[in-house]
């Protein structure tokens, strides 16, 4: 089946990247970031095992050369790197450090997207990310027993508008909306964050839209939730969320949509005809 480079973040989006891998039948090598990666990763390579490595933040040329020496010609990038890390907290090698000097701008996707060309240029393609977790992808429709009601209807199809502009801007992808207003806006500090400062602005019965870029590259970056993104609406009293249909992994499949069931959250995958209506 061939061998699979697994760069991994934190979070356990890698660790099903790799089980899912392994599933197919493919050998694999992981190499975790030292900043990010969790600790238990390096367990579950050797129970799966995959050939482990741990490479810091920033050493582009050292990960190139791992996945070459282990003949590697394709990989995933599966797992959260904080985004102010990338540019404020990183010592680049000199094959990262030529990237960022032609950078058209210094943000998330303009970075990521040249470093995916480097690696192309060296023999390594970098696959959509989602590549072995297709049944963990979001569907079109109400996923939960409760369906949104009126009020949070509404308050989505506002909020899409605006979470759409700074999701195509590159800002971020999460914004939490009630009564027709804004209440918070997603920018480096991930969704968890950005659910908790919306219940301490607005208290309960706040709304959670996360939506994909209009051009998600499914490479890197992937809008994502998880039993996490539901016990923080929980805390905050959010009420409903919506996610994009076929681009949102939804990490921990079924125990999300129970775990919001017992909370009595609504949540919606919205389909690709509405993204564009």
């Amino acid at each position: 089946m061939g061998r699979i480079g697994l760069i991994a973040g934190n979070g356990r989006f890698p660790f099903l990247v790799l089980r899912g891998a392994r599933s197919l039948g493919h050998d694999v090598t992981v190499i975790a970031i030292q900043e990010e990666a969790f600790p238990e990763l390096e367990q579950a390579a050797r129970d799966a095992g995959a050939d482990f490595h741990i490479v810091s933040l920033g050493h582009l040329g050292t990960c190139i050369r791992i996945l070459k020496s282990a003949g590697v010609t394709r990989a995933v990038m599966a797992g959260q790197v904080k985004h102010v890390k990338i540019f404020s907290g990183i010592i680049p090698d000199l094959t990262l450090l030529s990237v960022i000097a032609r950078l058209p701008a210094r943000n998330t996707d303009a970075l990521i997207a040249a470093v995916a060309g480097v690696m192309r240029d060296s023999g390594i393609e970098l696959l959509d990310s989602t590549a072995f977790l297709q049944p963990l992808v979001a569907p079109a429709g109400v996923l939960t027993d409760r369906m949104p009601d009126e009020h949070e209807h509404e308050d989505f199809q506002f909020g899409y508008r605006m979470a759409d502009a700074i999701a195509a801007l590159d800002i971020g992808q999460t914004i939490a909306v009630k009564h027709k207003a804004v209440v918070a806006v997603e920018a480096m500090e991930g969704t968890d964050e950005v659910i908790g400062r919306a219940g301490h602005l607005a208290g309960p019965g706040v709304r959670v839209i996360k939506v994909a870029k209009p051009n998600q590259d499914m490479r890197f970056d992937v809008p994502v939730i998880g039993i996490a993104t539901i016990q923080a609406m929980r805390v905050a009293g959010a009420s409903a969320l919506s996610i994009d249909a076929g681009r949102t992994l939804v990490l921990d499949g079924d125990h999300v949509f129970r775990s919001a069931n017992e909370a009595g959250i609504a949540i919606v995958g919205r389909a690709r005809d509405e993204r564009h209506g």
